[in-house]
């Protein structure tokens, strides 16, 4: 355990890589930013979910989980309590049990205390949903959101302790904060992450039937292969479903899909290379969106559907915000956008601005203020209560 001046050991629970999803691709972010701030990677390990034991795994994993497995599970608590303190990531999905009960398993056996992050908070849940978030929050000791919509749904929609929660936002890779790499011949377009149904991609690829006139054509690039999910549920059936949907449109020229998932650098200089980016996603809910960050931090227009982390970080002229289910509205956005070049230079001057305080480097020093000001409170408290004893 830590002692005085000594920097507090974390331990990161959540999917992490070489899992593809955006909570491990965020969690393995977070970790390399704090090892950065601390500068060395010493105390840091990470507890990983999956949903069956992976043969390779980095250094830094301490322990698998494997969801479901209460022998795991034994094993998991076993590891984050050699920790002094323990960074959770929530989301639904990446826990075992009905809706993810079994993060609940996971706090409660904790003896180190934990911070939360939440990724979803959902406006209408369903009971257990709702059950599960606010036995989360009671049993973290403090919960992070990662913007002023999910903090307030928190807040009023659910039962907690408002003191515990604090707004932290969404960190995004000091490599996109460089110079604009765009300088094709044609502009360029991009939407990217992980290909699934609920990205909106149907609405965005019918947007650019209305765009063919326009000279020099645009290319719209769709950066990212199939959710592993919807790979092992369908196969390449979906994407084959948005191939044909771009012949039937005629529009081969204009759309191009790009299937790799890549690293953290080499993604900068994808996002860097665009001239403006397009996130079409059909939730509602959306309260936290890490492509919406990166786009800002690479000061890029930003054209997006009214979820509500859009509609709270483009509002003062970063990006357009367009209904949900409505190509006509993303292609008349599109083409302003592409024609009017001093639009366009305004928006990316807004999200460079806003996206410089989003940065990793900066998210990660106040994940780490927050764990080493936890960590001396309880360790004054315990010394505290072993006097008492004495």
């Amino acid at each position: 355990m830590r002692r005085d001046g000594e920097r507090p050991s974390i331990a990161f629970l959540s999917s992490y890589p070489p899992t593809s999803c955006g909570l491990a691709t965020f969690t393995a972010a977070l970790r390399g930013a704090v090892a950065d701030e601390r500068g060395s990677d010493q105390g840091l390990g990470v507890v990983s979910l999956v949903d069956s034991q992976l043969g390779e795994v980095s250094s830094e994993v301490v322990h698998q989980h494997l969801n479901g497995d209460r022998g795991s599970l034994a094993g998991a608590i076993a590891a984050l309590n050699a920790f002094d303190v323990v960074f959770v990531q929530h989301e639904y999905g990446i826990y075992g049990g009905p809706d993810g009960s079994e993060v609940l398993d996971l706090l409660a056996g904790l003896d180190s205390p934990a911070i939360v992050t939440l990724h979803t908070v959902l406006s209408q849940p369903n009971p257990n949903q709702r059950s599960i978030l606010e036995k989360v929050v009671a049993l973290a000791e403090r919960t992070i959101v990662m913007s002023d919509t999910a903090s307030r749904r928190l807040r009023d929609g659910y039962r907690v302790d408002p003191a515990k929660v604090q707004v932290v936002p969404h960190g995004a890779s000091a490599g996109l904060g460089g110079p604009s790499l765009a300088n094709g011949s044609r502009p360029v377009v991009l939407t990217w992450g992980l290909i699934g149904p609920g990205k909106g991609l149907e609405m965005a690829i019918d947007a650019f039937t209305g765009l063919k006139d326009l000279r020099p054509l645009p290319r719209y690039v769709i950066l990212g292969k199939t959710h592993p999910k919807v790979q092992a549920s369908q196969g390449d059936a979906y994407l084959e479903g948005l191939v044909a949907r771009v012949h039937d449109l005629g529009l081969d020229d204009v759309v191009e899909f790009d299937g790799r998932y890549l690293d953290t650098g080499t993604l900068g200089v994808a996002v860097r290379q665009a001239d403006l980016v397009v996130l079409p996603y059909e939730s509602t809910e959306q309260v936290t969106s890490g492509v919406l960050v990166e786009a800002m931090a690479a000061g890029k227009p930003i054209i997006a559907t009214a979820f509500p982390h859009a509609v709270e970080l483009l509002g003062t002229g970063a990006g357009i915000v367009v209904p949900h289910g409505h190509p006509i509205a993303l292609s008349a956005a599109l083409r302003r956008v592409l024609t009017h070049p001093s639009l366009a230079a305004r928006m990316a001057v807004e999200t460079k601005l806003i996206g410089s305080t989003l940065l990793w480097p900066v998210i990660a020093r106040q994940y780490h203020h927050m764990a080493t000001k936890l960590v001396a409170r309880h360790q004054a408290a315990r010394a505290l209560t072993t006097a008492k004893v004495a």
